[in-house]
């Protein structure tokens, strides 16, 4: 192996493609529903208790930002899995399989997603 190959180790100078970006997303936004999962389950959990527990589940929800956040957050992380997962299902079917079709599909995916990230934020607030 050649030991003299040049190495970048400055990840900023590195330009990602698009593909690239979606799939990393798709990966982050799973991790994130996995994580938010747990604050939905406790929510639900609290509601289910009493109707002192629905009670404070729909005072939280409705008055403190940081839980608007964080569902606002579970919401958008879903819409873009969705979206990124179902591109995937039209890629396993043959579509999108070739560069320049597989660019088109990853901006749409991300336009896409954009547009219900939006309307998950009007529907959170």
């Amino acid at each position: 192996m050649n030991k003299k190959r040049p190495v970048n180790l400055d990840i900023s100078t590195i330009s990602m493609p698009v593909t690239a970006i979606v799939s990393i997303l798709h990966r982050v936004t799973g991790v994130i529903l996995f994580v938010g999962l747990v604050f939905l389950f406790y929510a639900f959990d609290a509601s289910l208790s009493s109707q002192e527990g629905f009670d404070q589940v729909v005072d939280l929800l409705s008055s403190n930002f940081l839980a608007k956040f964080i569902v606002w957050g579970v919401v958008s992380a879903l819409m873009y899995h969705f979206v990124a997962g179902v591109k995937h299902l039209f890629m396993d079917l043959g579509y999108f399989e070739e560069l320049e079709s597989g660019r088109q599909a990853a901006k749409a995916n991300l336009v896409i997603a954009a547009v219900l990230v939006v309307l998950a934020g009007v529907w959170v607030w």
